[in-house]
């Protein structure tokens, strides 16, 4: 369905109500042709065939439409004839197969990942048992409700309906002590009497149910509470409860909260003479409310359709709810939440709803097992955030303390606490396959997103108040469970703390710090893709606390960080000159960093040589007795737990500080870890072994001949031997070495040691490879491997007896591959 169908069919449905407040009798018969219409989509079939289901505006529309048929249905002055009409043609539509379902699922028809696991028998019954639910199955049961109880009529019909002196046996149910009239009605079927009232016209019966449903929920809360404090100790004790309603108000398909508060709330909008002005400019403007006080004559019965309307909406918000079953059952939880929130923020909180406010909140605390806030709620109950959050804002000016008791409490959110938590590439965001009796929590990453926002709020408004900073990082480090969340929760503290135009809040800073460091100890074993940026970020936070908590990571960095993590980024950050002047730091502060910094660059470098080496030499550079240890620690590893790569690296890092014979050691305790083959003349460590050769030669005679049978050893890469036996001939060893070193400038013979075993590991590795590579020549290969026996050529000359033993290898070529033809006849052009 394109935006443009779907603005249709919104517009439909508004005129559909817009004729039912105007009584008109065409708008059922306008209803019945749009739901055909609805029906007669092909894409409701598809939808089923592939399990895909609607979109959520899909899904809205068919909700709204629904929500139409239950109005349409309860009109209290359709004709019976009307009725059995309405509800043949709601049998028929429910009774096809594609007709939506109510929870916006597809339910047990539908194949999927679940449907193939084994099931407990009570679910499977459970699943069997429940029936099926359409979009209409709703205005199918109001069907069956009327309007000819005489009590009913009597609430509708007149404000100064109340109890009589003398009440007849079982009247009692139908007055609250103070002689109000009660409606003990099913809550959402009630409400939906209220909503057919206000779209068939009767505004002012719909506000006198309103008021009676309300008085019923106060009667109701008030028992609840009596019932809590009997119960009390032993559900305190237990700290399990259950969830005695288990149809949520909030989310609800009726939504009986939301008509509750229209209702009241459009009895005491004031008109604006200008809203058409407004409405074509295109600018929305908030409504203006006022107090019109209740409409009855009883003298207990004071106040306002406005602070009944914030308080029914509070009750239903606070309601403890078990999480419904399904994506979009659970989606429309915390959107219809969201409406209800946006319409009490359209209400100026003046003193006579703060009291109501503050009234109901007292209430929703104490309410126990009936409230989302009570002391013990079930662990599949909906989470209070949103809510909470609301309600903090809204108190805050006005009574503190209870803006932040009641905010703590809900920040819990039980489901994770009974179930390993991870990080946020977590649990939450895959879909379950192992069977559980629970339902699957859809949303569980937008109720964990309302959670950290919960607790930014509450961070932000306590800055500079330490004990209730300290309550609040309590309740963030029990109740959060994702480490990005609560990285995000520091990185926003760090922010509000240290303003661009300001001084630095100490207090907020070391909340920050200590979110930080929770960060850190949650990441340490687990893979997170932002754990690098977290490092850097947790060192910029401690170096603006201060020179003591940069110590204090550092001694304690075994705890937090990875080797690897605690000397490249930790400790080269702090002994950072940047840090220093940052710090602006004294001589004994720098000392005991420095210390502080060197102490833990050993302890990485003997717990992780390969990867913290190099690092704890570097820190080390400026102590000389460090320095030794941590070279030590490198010759030690060398042998078992270091690569040839990290050993030349380290050995490079020697040379260029000055240390040209541990350069040496190190470069020759590299070479015995490489292994490079007669083919592999383009391995990376080529460079390596050149430079190797070149630092053993510039040392001298004695380096050369030490590191030269390391070479031939290592080395089967005939190019590779060439290359070096032809720069060790160019100059004689040590006149590029150690400055003053006497040298009599005579140049080392091929023929004497230690080049001649050089050379002679050379011309075998030509031979051997001449011979890998004739193995499996092609023809296009032919010029290139020419070329390579002249290379081979220049290296056989370096022999005294070298034309002779080239010429003997040119024979045996030709010899044993003469059946290359066309290959011999080059190499007899070339070489003879």
């Amino acid at each position: 369905m394109g935006v443009a169908k779907k603005f249709e069919c919104v517009c439909l449905l508004e005129r559909v109500r817009e004729m039912l407040r105007m009584r008109d009798s065409n708008g059922a018969r306008m209803l019945t042709l749009i739901t055909e219409q609805f029906m007669a989509d092909p894409r409701l079939a598809l939808w089923r065939q592939q399990g895909t289901g609607m979109t959520d505006k899909c899904r809205q529309l068919w909700d709204e439409l629904g929500a139409l048929w239950v109005c349409i249905v309860l009109n209290p002055h359709c004709t019976l004839e009307e009725k059995a009409c309405w509800l043949r043609q709601l049998r028929k539509w429910g009774d096809m197969d594609v007709c939506p379902l109510e929870d916006g699922n597809y339910g047990n028809e539908l194949p999927n990942i679940t449907s193939a696991l084994t099931q407990s028998s009570t679910h499977r019954q459970d699943s069997l048992a429940r029936p099926r639910r359409t979009v209409f199955t709703r205005a199918i049961e109001g069907c069956d409700l009327h309007w000819q109880d005489s009590h009913l009529q009597r609430i509708i019909s007149s404000d100064f309906y109340i109890s009589p002196s003398f009440q007849r046996e079982g009247e009692g149910l139908l007055f609250n002590l103070q002689g109000q009239p009660l409606w003990l009605e099913h809550v959402p079927t009630a409400c939906a009497r209220v909503d057919a009232l206000r779209s068939h016209g009767y505004p002012k019966e719909a506000l006198r149910l309103t008021v009676a449903i309300i008085n019923t929920l106060r009667l109701q809360q008030q028992r609840q509470l009596e019932i809590y404090k009997h119960q009390k100790k032993e559900l305190l004790q237990r700290g399990t409860t259950t969830i005695t309603n288990l149809e949520s108000w909030v989310g609800h398909p009726l939504n009986p909260i939301g008509c509750l508060f229209l209702t009241l709330t459009e009895a005491c909008q004031v008109q604006d003479e200008n809203c058409l002005e407004i409405s074509d400019t295109g600018d929305s403007k908030p409504p203006v409310y006022q107090h019109v006080p209740v409409a009855n004559n009883c003298p207990e019965g004071e106040g306002s359709y406005l602070s009944l309307a914030l308080e029914v909406a509070l009750m239903g918000m606070g309601q403890q709810r078990v999480m419904p079953e399904g994506l979009y059952a659970q989606d429309k939880v915390w959107r219809n939440e969201e409406q209800i929130i946006a319409r009490l923020q359209e209400l100026e909180l003046d003193a006579v709803l703060v009291q109501t406010l503050r009234k109901q909140c007292i209430l929703l605390l104490e309410g126990g097992p009936f409230s989302g806030l009570g002391e013990v709620i079930h662990r599949e109950s909906v989470p209070m955030h949103t809510f909470a959050k609301y309600l903090f804002s809204a108190l805050l000016p006005h009574d503190a303390d209870l803006a932040y008791k009641l905010s703590l409490r809900s920040m819990r959110l039980p489901v994770l606490e009974t179930t390993p938590s991870s990080d946020v590439t977590h649990p939450h965001h895959i879909v379950s396959v192992v069977p559980s009796r629970y339902p699957r929590w859809f949303t569980l990453g937008h109720l964990e997103s309302q959670q950290c926002e919960l607790a930014s709020t509450m961070l932000t408004a306590a800055k500079g108040d330490m004990l209730r900073l300290r309550t609040v990082l309590e309740a963030i480090q029990k109740n959060i469970h994702s480490s990005s969340l609560i990285f995000k929760l520091a990185q926003d503290a760090f922010k509000i703390a240290t303003p661009a135009d300001n001084s630095s809040d100490t207090t907020l800073l070391n909340v920050a710090l200590e979110l930080g460091l929770q960060v850190m100890r949650m990441t340490l074993s687990t893979l997170n893709w932002r754990r690098r940026e977290m490092v850097r970020w947790l060192v910029t936070c401690a170096t603006e606390v201060g020179v003591r908590a940069l110590v204090s990571i550092l001694q304690s960095w075994f705890t937090l960080f990875t080797p690897t993590e605690a000397t490249s980024i930790v400790a080269a950050t702090v002994m950072s000159h940047n840090t220093i002047l940052r710090l602006s730091l004294d001589y004994p502060q720098r000392e005991e960093l420095a210390s502080c910094a060197r102490t833990l660059a050993l302890q990485c470098a003997m717990k992780d040589p390969q990867n913290c080496a190099l690092s704890a030499l570097t820190l080390c550079e400026k102590d000389h007795i460090a320095f030794e240890t941590a070279y030590q620690i490198v010759i030690d590893a060398a042998s078992t737990g270091m690569t040839y790569s990290q050993l030349f690296t380290i050995a490079r890092y020697m040379e260029h500080r000055g240390y040209p014979l541990r350069a040496f050691k190190l470069a020759s305790l590299a070479m015995t870890h490489l292994n490079l083959a007669y083919n592999q003349d383009t391995h990376p460590a080529i460079n390596d072994v050149l430079w190797a050769c070149a630092l053993s030669h510039s040392l001298g005679k004695n380096e050369l001949a030490a590191i030269i049978p390391l070479v031939v050893k290592s080395v089967h890469c005939a190019t590779v031997l060439s290359d070096i036996l032809r720069r060790c001939t160019m100059t004689a060893p040590g006149l590029a070495g150690i400055p003053g070193r006497r040298n009599s400038g005579k140049l080392m013979s091929t023929d004497k040691a230690p080049l001649r075993q050089l050379l002679d590991a050379t011309i075998n590795a030509y031979i051997n490879t001449t011979h890998s590579r004739l193995t499996h020549i092609s023809p296009r290969h032919y010029g290139e491997f020419i070329e390579f026996l002249s290379k081979a050529r220049e290296t056989f000359l370096l022999a005294q007896d070298g034309h002779i033993q080239f010429a003997q290898f040119i024979d045996n070529l030709k010899q044993i591959y003469k059946g290359k033809k066309k290959l011999m006849l080059l190499v007899r052009e070339r070489f003879g």
